[in-house]
């Protein structure tokens, strides 16, 4: 456990400042009880919520029943929470629970069954407090829609907490849980976890599975969020998992990723850029940040060179992609729903459904040769680092980033391109705390790794964590006004 006194003042129960393993054992141990840690939850949400608005709905009695019907005899599963409070993000269904998916015309909705993946977080001890928000439908990097309004960074109440799982990163550094769920297309839980100082990973397609209609598109997949790697991986095992209700699932491995975590010593072979090659923009205040990290790692007997693979098609194919995911995942949604759409997610379904087959075609063939690009990439390098976005946190009134390095910028995905090359390869992607950068705020650095190399990418995750001294602790929320 981090001493949080020389960063940033934390007054809720102390309980609140261990770490999700941590727990675990003591829960094994019978040294707390999941009502007492709920007891710690709800109040630190309770303390913090009217800053941070991150926890949007939350669902005590049902948490308390479940916590109490949870069965005595511990399981031997390396993903089992045994009664662990934990968030699940507004996008995914919880049993008699309001989901929003953040947009209005579901403001009212209580779905009788929960996801696939909710079930088997519960069925391996893991016990809801409630909703963390977003933007509607997961659209955007800002974590805002008409339900609930919007979550604001901890660190600086008065900025950008990043989207769209902004809610479980907030949720998370200030203590109102020990885990989070997230879930990720253009960045959605990497951005977050760099702007509130914890770590998100995107796994890779059929790894960490629920159920959609629209169970063949890959790019948009759920991951865990936690204040360090090793959280990180234990809220992997207890995700991973063959799914029957995703058609991609597969089998988890044989080896827990927490030993890979447990065992990470020594040094990596990091491939770095700083711009994917001209693709994405990057500020100079977080380009100095960033190589000073790897001056750090370079002391700490890592190799780090600067190569980028050929990226050139990656922006365009991304976002045929991305059209072709909202025209798929959209087309059964009733009227009532979509005639609540804001003007960015219409724009994005109309784009969509423009596409013709030829674009469709191509974008397949370049992602297939930006694969094979990275595949060789990781014939030399342990992981390819880039940031994780390209700029410190702005203003949360800002919806979307306008100007990245001196570069104005037309479309409100543009300042997260850096996201887009995981999410197109089909690549493990995380995003790991490297200290706290200008303005007093924490940064990221993305590490991707190799196919279904979530094992590997965790340890060298671990192994700049540990470089950087993290995790970060919890904080109280820093109140600042306009």
């Amino acid at each position: 456990m981090s001493d949080h006194s020389k960063i940033h003042p934390y007054t809720g129960p102390e309980i609140c400042r261990y770490e999700a393993h941590e727990i675990v054992a003591m829960l094994r141990a019978k040294k707390v009880s999941p009502a007492e840690l709920l007891d710690a939850s709800f109040a630190r949400i309770e303390q913090v919520e009217p800053a941070i608005n991150a926890v949007v709905k939350l669902c005590p009695e049902r948490a308390y029943e479940a916590a109490a019907n949870l069965d005595n005899e511990q399981s031997d599963h390396p993903g089992w929470l045994g009664g662990l409070p934990i968030g699940i993000k507004d996008l995914t269904p919880v049993a008699g629970v309001v989901t929003t998916f953040g947009t209005a015309g579901l403001a009212d909705f209580i779905p009788q069954k929960s996801d696939p993946l909710v079930t088997r977080l519960e069925q391996r001890g893991g016990v809801v407090v409630g909703k963390t928000n977003t933007p509607e439908l997961g659209a955007g990097g800002n974590s805002f829609n008409d339900v609930y309004g919007r979550t604001r960074n901890p660190w600086d109440t008065r900025m950008n907490p990043a989207g769209s799982s902004g809610g479980a990163a907030a949720s998370l550094i200030t203590g109102e849980t020990w885990l989070s769920h997230g879930s990720d297309h253009g960045g959605s839980l990497r951005t977050p976890a760099a702007y509130c100082g914890i770590v998100g990973f995107r796994p890779s397609p059929g790894r960490a599975t629920g159920a959609s209609e629209a169970g063949f598109i890959i790019e948009g997949q759920q991951g865990p969020m936690a204040r360090s790697v090793r959280d990180c991986a234990l809220f992997l095992d207890s995700m991973a998992g063959h799914q029957p209700a995703d058609p991609l699932s597969y089998p988890a491995d044989s080896t827990p990723f927490q030993d890979a975590v447990i065992r990470a010593e020594g040094s990596i072979n990091i491939a770095f850029s700083a711009d994917l090659g001209g693709v994405a923009q990057i500020d100079d205040d977080m380009r100095a940040h960033l190589y000073g990290v790897l001056a750090v790692l370079e002391q700490n007997g890592s190799r780090v060179e600067e190569f980028c693979p050929d990226l050139s098609t990656l922006e365009r194919t991304y976002h045929v992609l991305r059209g072709l995911g909202w025209a798929t995942g959209t087309r059964n949604m009733p009227e009532h729903v979509t005639r609540h759409f804001k003007d960015t997610l219409v724009e994005n379904i109309a784009f969509g459904k423009g596409l013709s087959v030829d674009d469709i075609a191509i974008a397949n063939l370049e992602r297939t040769k930006i694969y094979q690009n990275m595949r060789q990439l990781f014939d030399t390098y342990d992981v390819f680092a880039t940031p994780v976005v390209g700029c410190m946190p702005h203003p949360v009134e800002e919806d979307w980033v306008r100007t990245v390095g001196n570069q104005e910028l037309t479309g409100y995905m543009d300042w997260l391109r850096f996201a887009f090359l995981a999410t197109t390869a089909g690549l493990p992607a995380i995003s790991v705390p490297v200290g706290i950068g200008p303005g007093g705020m924490p940064v990221g650095i993305q590490l991707i790794g190799k196919p279904r190399g979530e094992a590997d990418l965790l340890a060298s995750a671990r192994i700049v964590e540990m470089a950087m001294n993290g995790p970060l602790p919890v904080i109280d929320p820093n109140i600042r006004h306009q």
